[in-house]
């Protein structure tokens, strides 16, 4: 299974909201900018996202893109199922030895819990040395 850039440059877009949650919304203009992609593309990127309502639009001079939910209600594999399609790393044929086709089933299933149990909110608080981002308590 290849993750093409349609599921790449949306994990972006939808990990650039999450970051921003809260704040009002994001324009594309300003995440392609940022990562240094063609506008463009994102424009056509958001519509499915926009479709499945993982986003919504906002309309007017000061407008753009927010999250449709919380980020803790977004997986990365709801991204990826909207923009490539059902998650399929391996095609597991009927008449394959069975050793075989558990192998392929396994393999599936493996990508299938990382991808379903990585929230929007555990990529946007990931940090380059690999560790989450203390939480802020404030009294």
């Amino acid at each position: 299974m290849k993750i093409s850039t349609k599921g790449r440059y949306g994990l972006t877009i939808m990990i650039e909201l999450a970051r921003k949650h809260g704040e009002g919304p994001t324009s594309l203009k300003s995440i392609a900018q940022t990562h240094n992609l063609s506008e463009h593309y994102l424009e056509q990127l958001i519509a499915p996202l926009r479709n499945a309502r993982l986003v919504k639009s906002i309309r007017g001079a000061y407008g753009g893109y927010v999250l449709g939910k919380e980020p803790t209600e977004i997986t990365a594999g709801d991204i990826i199922r909207v923009l490539e399609g059902p998650i399929s790393p391996v095609e597991v044929l009927e008449d394959e030895e069975p050793a075989k086709r558990e192998l392929w089933i396994r393999i599936r299933d493996a990508v299938v819990d990382v991808i379903d149990n990585t929230t929007l909110e555990d990529l946007a608080n990931y940090t380059e040395d690999g560790e989450q981002e203390p939480y802020m308590f404030y009294i």
